[in-house]
């Protein structure tokens, strides 16, 4: 009896677990989620759609995308095979999306737990042992990195009656989240306004999300003007032409309580406006708030960049600049400012317009990115040695010795103050300043005319010291009085000019190798005789002598500059062979396993994702050769013993990106992190936490601050 007893529960237990195992579904698990097959239903019958969905439980941070992803992403796709059959292509039911901005993209998708109900077709027959189900799927999870992942998913349900399963509720709860079916009324004008046939509730808002991509710039702001009885949205097209009726999307409406009501829409073109039909209150979208603190921002990054050491050529020129002032006219002391000044805005001008340009076009440009060129790289180059050459006395700019008159003279010094302000920011360019990450992120995300005021601020910033001095007398009246001594800091001030040049050569070794050195050096040797064939002409010019002389000296003055004209255009010449040094492998830093004596890896997505999945502390170094703000952070940060030995002990991996040449994985990986240039460095925790955004000018104590300290001894 025992026996039987035995053999009875065993029996059921079996059942039971078949039962469990017809109700269960099977799951996909990664280290970013968890993806479910689950049935509302918990047997199967002929000519019936199986009630089926596709559950997603993320992670913290990570999302995936609806039907229409947006400006990035993928939407789930599916097929459905029963028992081993052909695969059938099946339909998601899509839930209302939330927006996902994520710096100058705006995407739509899901984040934590959401059900994707499944639109499915009946099976033909069920047999008597029941119907496997065959799901193959394929989606997308993002988070600072984007994870592409499939499964197959294999369920079994008995043939029977339908009945209501355990995940029956979480398939209905999904259908009811889906947005209406019959919404509003909805008409599309030819300037872009959505006009709904609804009020808006008092306290409430409005955005309406399109069914395919491409149709609308779904990160601008969508204004509303309302009615008594209606309200319209301003829509922004994509491109010219791709705004046009018949527009299919879900209508979202959210009322004061913060409740969300969601219907699908289609709008055909808009009636006339009736004469009678009262004017729109026009309702701001956003508060100015964000690019007033942008601004800010940037005008400071720019004060600060005047201090940064990739300036320093410059400073020395408007050290000069601010010497002349002292006995100058206070009339030409102001308009020169405001030349340089004027120079220094449409420089910033030019950089962000070219920019703008290239993002529009689709492609990833940052901060500094003209530095990643050789060419750029030896021309700037070439420019400062000239500069330092005239700064060294052997040829003069400007001067009425050369024949040229007064006037003419004063209108060439300001633009030379032009001029100088233009060069400001060609070697400014290379580094990131505090504060002009979240500006420069800003920029490039807004609108082209504010991302343009952005800019300008920058320069103004820049350009900011010199335009005080010369408009406040008591800060000019504290300069030193002008004398003998000028001369001599003039030439002085070559120095730090020729050793920028020897930076540069440095960073064009690291682009184009040997090769890309040779061509600097014929071309400096070429300038230097063009500018002393200059000054010759120039001394030819002015040295004394009765008439007779005075011909042969004139003409022996032409023959000078002629010549200086030929060596300079045969140093220009060498542009084109110096830009095909880039093809060269790169060497020095840019193949460095080390920095300042800390290991490192290259960086990559992969590589920090599997660091991350380890438990592993990682920071993460993105320079380039081109960045003096890295480079003085290498030697005053990255070189204390105190700050290899805390990395070491806290087992801290070092992945270090270098964007010396073009890289368009490190500009995607900087911009998804808010930044377009360099230096930026971020700490990613062993926890898996956020990664956290470090100073752009880095001190050993920031560095000791992130992991356990040495140990003693």
């Amino acid at each position: 009896m025992l026996l039987v007893m035995i053999r009875l529960l065993l029996a059921v237990l079996l059942c039971l677990s078949v039962a469990a195992t017809a109700r269960a579904s099977s799951s996909f698990t990664s280290e970013h989620d968890t993806v479910t097959l689950i049935a509302g239903e918990t047997a199967a019958s002929e000519g019936h759609a199986p009630m089926l969905a596709l559950r997603f439980a993320m992670q913290p941070k990570w999302h995936t995308y609806w039907s229409n992803p947006g400006d990035a992403g993928a939407a789930a796709d599916a097929r459905i095979a029963y028992d081993g059959g052909a695969a059938q292509p099946v339909s998601f039911l899509w839930p209302t999306p939330q927006r996902l901005p994520d710096g100058p993209l705006m995407s739509y998708g899901y984040t934590g737990t959401v059900t994707l109900p499944i639109t499915a077709p009946a099976p033909g027959r069920v047999d008597a042992h029941g119907l496997d189900i065959t799901l193959t799927a394929e989606w997308l999870v993002c988070a600072d990195v984007c994870v592409p992942e499939n499964a197959i998913f294999t369920l079994h349900l008995p043939k029977g009656v339908p009945q209501p399963s355990a995940d029956r509720a979480s398939i209905l709860a999904a259908r009811a989240a889906l947005p209406a079916e019959h919404g509003p009324a909805v008409r599309l004008g030819s300037d872009g306004r959505l006009s709904v046939d609804q009020s808006l509730p008092d306290g409430g808002d409005a955005w309406f999300l399109p069914s395919t991509p491409g149709v609308i710039d779904q990160l601008a702001a969508q204004t509303i003007a309302t009615t008594p009885d209606s309200f319209i949205l301003q829509l922004k097209p994509a491109a010219p032409g791709s705004l046009k009726a018949p527009l299919d999307g879900v209508l979202v409406i959210r009322d004061h309580s913060g409740a969300e009501h969601a219907s699908m829409v289609r709008a055909d073109t808009a009636a006339p406006a009736s004469a009678a039909t009262p004017p729109p209150v026009l309702r701001p979208a956003s508060s100015p708030m964000a690019l007033l603190r942008a601004l800010l921002l940037a005008v400071a990054g720019g004060l600060v960049l005047n201090l940064m050491p990739c300036v320093f050529p410059v400073l020395a020129m408007k050290a000069m600049a601010v010497a002349r002032m002292s006995g100058a006219e206070r009339r030409h002391v102001r308009l020169g400012a405001l030349f340089y000044t004027a120079g220094v805005l449409v420089a910033f001008a030019a950089i962000g317009a070219l920019t703008l340009i290239l993002r529009g076009a689709g492609g990833s440009v940052g901060w500094g990115f003209q530095f990643q060129s050789v060419a750029f790289v030896g021309a700037t180059a070439w420019l400062l040695f000239a500069v330092g050459l005239n700064l060294s006395g052997l040829f003069e700019i400007g001067t009425s010795a050369m024949g040229i008159g007064q006037g003419l003279a004063t209108r060439g010094g300001h633009l030379g103050e032009a001029a100088t302000g233009l060069l400001a920011v060609l070697v400014a360019t290379p580094c990131t300043a505090p504060f002009m990450g979240v500006a420069l992120a800003t920029a490039l995300a807004a609108p082209a005319a504010e991302a343009m005021v952005i800019f300008l601020a920058l320069g103004l910033g820049l350009a900011l010291p010199y335009l005080l001095l010369a408009l406040i007398p008591r800060l000019a009246a504290l300069l030193p009085k002008p004398g003998a001594w000028m001369d001599v800091f003039r030439r002085a001030l070559a120095f730090p000019v020729y050793a920028a040049v020897v930076w540069l050569v440095w960073v064009a070794t690291q682009q184009g190798g040997a090769a890309a050195v040779l061509c600097l050096g014929a071309g400096m040797v070429l300038i230097a005789l063009a500018a002393w064939l200059y000054g010759l002409a120039q001394h030819l010019r002015t040295e004394g002598g009765d008439e007779r002389t005075a011909h042969r000296r004139i003409r022996r003055a032409r023959l000078s500059g002629v010549l200086a004209l030929a060596s300079l255009l045969t140093a220009l010449a060498l542009l084109p062979r110096l830009a095909q040094t880039a093809n060269a492998p790169p060497s020095g830093a840019a193949q460095a396993t080390t920095l300042s004596g800390l290991p490192t890896e290259p960086f990559s997505e992969s590589r920090l994702a599997e660091l991350r999945s380890a438990h592993r502390p990682v920071f993460v170094d993105m320079s380039a050769a081109w960045c003096v703000t890295c480079l003085v952070n290498e030697k005053v940060a990255f070189s204390s013993p105190d700050v290899r030995c805390a990395f070491k002990a806290g087992g801290v991996s070092v992945l270090r990106g270098d964007w010396t040449r073009y890289d368009p994985a490190i500009t995607r990986f900087l911009a998804s992190l808010g930044r377009d240039g360099v230096p930026l460095y971020a700490w990613y925790p062993a926890d898996g936490g956020e990664p956290k955004l470090l100073p752009q000018v880095l001190t050993p104590g920031v560095l000791l601050g992130l992991t356990r300290p040495c140990p003693a001894g």
